[in-house]
């Protein structure tokens, strides 16, 4: 049975994102970090998280396990009355996203506010939506991937996603490698497409971007969630653009290859967007600190 501290070790890299985080947050090396990370992962028998340039990223074992020890260790640390624990929180507060980011980055960085005693309400749906519910007061804070330009809104930039284009391994070894080298955008042309809407709202930002125009490529499937694009994308189905956080993952098993790289990748800044005047709202703040500190540990997703 792992150790309290082996575990207590774990949850902050969890909630931090990265080993050094967690290490910073702990107050020992990052050595000593990864080195409990090696020993619980060998307890358990399966590694808990996949490594990148960007941090760490969670596998579906270590969600399970920090969703049945985080309420415990939190507790454990209530009960002993740590000399560091923060004052409870009161209240409700409504946040809105994309789903994925939400499912992957957010609410797992909010769940710690929880123990504390704040009550979270989740709404998942595109940006123009979310922000017309925060702007009719339905909402109180939004993670949106449009810079605000309702008057009543505010938006401050939160974290930049970095996209990459992916393929299945099957569909990428019929490009030829000269080609894609000096003209990607026709040696990708005819291979078709899984896009997150009808107007190919990634997908042509990455293609103008990168390309200088519109992608013309036959479109394959559309599925208003990137997890189910990328799980499209596995299954054969085309070539996609996701970001980096949520594909990492699948490029690590090699369950789809990178197609195209360039210098600069095509960067999404999301925005943390409240509106103007709402009144004094403490839980409200913490949320958006905590995010912020988050935010800081992922770098760009």
């Amino acid at each position: 049975m792992p150790s309290l501290d082996l575990l207590a070790t774990f949850l902050e890299i969890y909630r931090a994102g990265s080993l050094s985080a967690a290490a910073q947050r702990l107050g020992v090396t990052q050595p000593a970090v990864t080195g409990q990370l090696a020993r619980l992962e060998e307890q358990i028998g399966e590694p808990l998280f996949l490594r990148s340039r960007q941090g760490v990223t969670p596998t579906p074992r270590a969600a399970a396990l920090a969703a049945r020890v985080s309420l415990h260790l939190d507790g454990l640390r209530d009960v002993l009355g740590s000399t560091e624990a923060e004052p409870p929180l009161r209240g409700t507060v409504r946040i809105g996203g994309a789903a994925e980011i939400m499912t992957l980055r957010v609410l797992p960085a909010l769940a710690p506010l929880t123990g504390r005693g704040l009550y979270l309400q989740a709404s998942f749906a595109l940006a123009e939506a979310l922000l017309a519910d925060l702007a009719a007061d339905r909402l109180d804070l939004v993670v949106s991937s449009i810079r605000p330009t309702h008057q009543a809104l505010l938006g401050v930039p939160l974290v930049d996603e970095e996209f990459l284009l992916v393929g299945p391994p099957s569909m990428a070894r019929t490009v030829d490698a000269e080609r894609l080298r000096t003209d990607p955008a026709e040696a990708l042309a005819g291979l078709p497409l899984v896009a997150y809407g009808e107007e190919l709202p990634i997908l042509r930002r990455y293609w103008r971007s990168e390309f200088g125009h519109r992608p013309a490529n036959p479109v394959a499937l559309v599925a208003p969630d990137l997890r189910a694009v990328l799980a499209a994308v596995e299954a054969g189905a085309g070539i996609s653009a996701l970001p980096r956080y949520l594909a990492e993952p699948a490029l690590a098993a090699g369950r789809v290859v990178r197609l195209h790289r360039s210098d600069a990748p095509p960067l999404n800044t999301l925005y943390l967007a409240v509106r103007r005047g709402a009144p004094a709202n403490p839980a409200l703040t913490v949320v958006r600190e905590q995010l912020t500190d988050a935010a800081t540990a992922w770098g760009a997703l």
